[in-house]
């Protein structure tokens, strides 16, 4: 056999992740994109932010939650690096999923204020999704669980879909461009872990006088559904992208 009679190996597509908790990861979407055969990069921003080019070429960037905001970047230098990595990844119309942080800062990027919201929205519930939010992969969600937690939001960006909101957070997800989705709230959130979030998010939760047990408690009733719903939301959405 020569070695162009030789079957090919195809590339495993690659999914690049800014990460700021240890403990705010892919949760439950990482078993998705690994029976997929996706191969994850996972980078802590503490340990440094990917390269221009490993960020351009990845097939899918998501960038993850954390306790910063987009506005602290005199304490958090990263912050500005990551906002062009970010814009970069937007104008080139390539996949890009921001959850929580992630979302904020592709509204900063996107030309659009991110600010306090009206209250702290922590805690385990709903959403309603807006017309085009049904018709979306988000429909995946309808009557499920997902994990808020998140003091600050952001306006709609000009020319973005609205997919999603709250009560509390008018603006909870939105479609900017072609496989450019931002969700404000966590639907990767892996309830199984949840005792690794009100840990690592104690001082947070005393500050705002929040029931600790109560979030704890709804993890264990609402978990299974919340995991089932978010899988198959994110299922969706990378078939929907990959395969269009």
């Amino acid at each position: 056999m020569t070695p162009d009679d030789a079957p090919s190996q195809e590339v495993p597509r690659r999914c690049c992740v800014l990460q700021h908790l240890a403990f705010e990861d892919l949760g439950t979407f990482a078993p998705i994109l690994l029976e997929a055969g996706w191969t994850i990069q996972a980078c802590h921003v503490a340990d440094g932010l990917p390269d221009a080019r490993d960020w351009r070429d990845a097939d899918l960037c998501i960038v993850l939650g954390g306790p910063m905001g987009v506005h602290d970047g005199a304490a958090y230098p990263f912050l500005s690096r990551e906002l062009e990595l970010v814009r970069s990844r937007l104008g080139e119309g390539r996949p890009l999923l921001g959850i929580c942080l992630g979302a904020q800062l592709m509204a900063q990027a996107l030309g659009a204020a991110v600010y306090a919201g009206k209250a702290k929205e922590i805690g385990w519930g709903g959403l309603q999704l807006t017309e085009a939010g049904a018709a979306s992969p988000l429909a995946a969600l309808r009557g499920a669980p997902v994990l808020h937690w998140h003091g600050d939001t952001f306006d709609l960006p000009p020319a973005a879909t609205l997919l999603a909101s709250t009560d509390i957070t008018p603006h909870q997800a939105f479609q900017a461009g072609a496989g450019q989705l931002a969700l404000q709230f966590h639907a990767e959130a892996d309830a199984a872990r949840m005792e690794h979030w009100l840990m690592g998010h104690a001082c947070e939760l005393a500050a705002a006088g929040l029931d600790v047990a109560a979030i704890r408690q709804d993890a264990r009733d609402l978990g299974s559904r919340a995991a089932a719903a978010g899988q198959d939301f994110f299922r969706r959405w990378l078939t929907g992208v990959f395969t269009a």
